[in-house]
Formats: C-alpha cells, sequence, structure tokens
C-alpha cells in the first residue's frame, strides 16, 4: 500500500512507534525512524532505540534511516524532514507519535513539567508537520498522521498538561486539514489504546486495578499499525480531518465538537433566568447522554 513512499515516524524507538515504523516499511514504505532515546520523562538520549528498529527493517528486507533529532525545536525538527529528503530524495507522510509524560495533579504541577510535555507533544507536532508542508504544496501531496489522546478528546486525572496537549493536537490537525486540502493534503489523528512503557505505571494495587491492567495488556501497539499505515496510503484519498481511535481489534471513529442542544429566549438573558431555565434545560441533555455512555464512557489512555 506504501510502495517507494518516503515516511517519517517520530518516537518510532519502541512502542507504537516502533511498530508504526515496522507496518510502514512491511508495505513498501522507505522509513524515517526517529527517536532521540529518552526516558518516559523525556530525559537522556540514546541513538541504541532507533537504530534496532532499523535494523529489524533492514533484516526484513525493508529501507529506512535513522535520525535522533528532537521533535521539540524548529531548527532539530527540520533536520529530520532534511534526513527524509537528504536518504530517498522526498517526504511523502509524517507520523507525529513522540511523547513524555511528566504526569502531575494540576494544582501541583510545575512551569517546567507544563512547558516539557507541551513542547513535544504541541509544539512538535506543529514542528514537524510545518516542516514538511513546504514539499507537500510544492509536490501536491502529503500525509500527516498525528497521534491524540483520550486523555484530551475526554480528560483524565494528574494530566493536566498531557490533555491540554492533545486536544491541541486535534485541533492542529483540522487546522492543517482545512488549509492544506487544496494541495491535495491530509490530515488525521489516532487515539491510540495500547499498553506501552507510557502507560506502564498505572498502579496495579488492588485487584480491580490488577483486572484493568491486565486487560489493557492485551491491547498490543501492533494494533494501532494497520490504521496508521491506510490511512497514510493513497487508499484513505478521502479521509481528511477525522479523529479515530483504536481499542484492541475495534476502530472507532470519534465525533467532534457539535452543538447538541440550545435554549432561546427573544426577551434576552439575564444571569438569573438563565440559572433558572437556560442551565436546567442544558444540563438535562448532559446527563441524557450521561446516562447513555456517550460521555466520559472510556477509561483514558
Amino acid at each position: 500500500m506504501l510502495a517507494d513512499k518516503v515516511i517519517v515516524v517520530t518516537g518510532a524507538g519502541g512502542g507504537i512507534g516502533r511498530d508504526i515504523a515496522l507496518a510502514m516499511a512491511q508495505a513498501g514504505a522507505l522509513v524515517v525512524v526517529n527517536d532521540i532515546g529518552a526516558s518516559v520523562a523525556g530525559e537522556g538520549s540514546d541513538a541504541g532505540p532507533a537504530q534496532r528498529v532499523v535494523d529489524e527493517i533492514r533484516v526484513a528486507g525493508g529501507q529506512a534511516v535513522a535520525n535522533t533529532d528532537s521533535v521539540s525545536t524548529s531548527a532539530s525538527a527540520a533536520r529530520i524532514i532534511a534526513s527524509a529528503l537528504d536518504h530517498f530524495g522526498r517526504i511523502d507522510g509524517v507520523v507525529n507519535n513522540a511523547g513524555i509524560l511528566r504526569d502531575r495533579f494540576f494544582h501541583k504541577m510545575g512551569d517546567e513539567e507544563w512547558d516539557a510535555v507541551i513542547k513535544v507533544h504541541l509544539y512538535g507536532s506543529y514542528y514537524t508537520s510545518r516542516a514538511a508542508a513546504p514539499h507537500f504544496k510544492a509536490q501536491q501531496s502529503g500525509v500527516f498522521v498525528h497521534m491524540t489522546s483520550t486523555s484530551g478528546l475526554i480528560g483524565n486525572f494528574g494530566q493536566a498538561n498531557y490533555a491540554a496537549a492533545k486536544l491541541g493536537v486535534a485541533a492542529l490537525s483540522k487546522s492543517i486539514a482545512l488549509d492544506m486540502q487544496k494541495f491535495n493534503v491530509r490530515s488525521n489523528c489516532i487515539a491510540p489504546f495500547a499498553w506501552s512503557r507510557m502507560i506502564g505505571s498505572i498502579p496495579t494495587e488492588t485487584p480491580a486495578e490488577q483486572q484493568r491492567v491486565a486487560r489493557m495488556k492485551q491491547m498490543t501497539p501492533a494494533k494501532i499499525a494497520p490504521l496508521a499505515v491506510c490511512l497514510t496510503s493513497d487508499a484513505a484519498a478521502d479521509t481528511n480531518g477525522q479523529i479515530f481511535a483504536v481499542r484492541n481489534n475495534e476502530i472507532f471513529l470519534i465525533s467532534q465538537p457539535r452543538p447538541i442542544r440550545s435554549v432561546h429566549r427573544s426577551e434576552g438573558w439575564t444571569p438569573e433566568m438563565v440559572a433558572s431555565h437556560a442551565l436546567p434545560a442544558l444540563k438535562a441533555q448532559y446527563f441524557a447522554l450521561d446516562r447513555s455512555g456517550d460521555v466520559f464512557s472510556w477509561d483514558p489512555v
């Protein structure tokens, strides 16, 4: 499905990114495997993870090169895209998968914890996408696949930085889709449910927590790869600006914000009327959705 297409996968040294990179190569793509080899918190660096994935691809008969530049600055993200051009002569797709975690309850979160996570997830997705955009425009084709999260789409405890970044990624993807569709450039998001080191610290102290983690371990990173490959291929040429989720063997299309109920008063509203009429009417719709399972129905990952 991806014969001779050049695809950059960031954060591809392990977990979801590794399996996406392997699947891209298996589908015929020439892959730039980007990973700085940092810890889950984004600390340190190691060229080993990216190179090991490249070695796996080459042993299987594919073509790939390693890149260890960070997505978190404009200059280094530009070098990631340049790596594709230098080695393979073009760039056809970017999978923005790189990520770190600095979890903390909001009232305890420090500025550095906020900045570091926003920088990698949101700025990183912007920087790599922006570096690829002129090439996509010039060749009148290109694909972005961004990793968002239900932590942003739905919410989660102790992840205000990560959730804000991931919801921002969804908005960024939508804007890219609108701005660049006239150049035949597509941009979509995946919210993955998968067991990886990014969520490996989930507590397992109670039987319920142990059962939850046992279920989650069945959701391997490889389950995400088929959708990523498809979205990058020409088979998804009519798919743009969407948000998908993958949970084990299920693929979901995620709804995007739309008005679900309105109230109108021809005389206008006072604060008291809003409290006595508007909010109760709107809340009734919210609670109806909540009871139906359409609100806060998934464990965020």
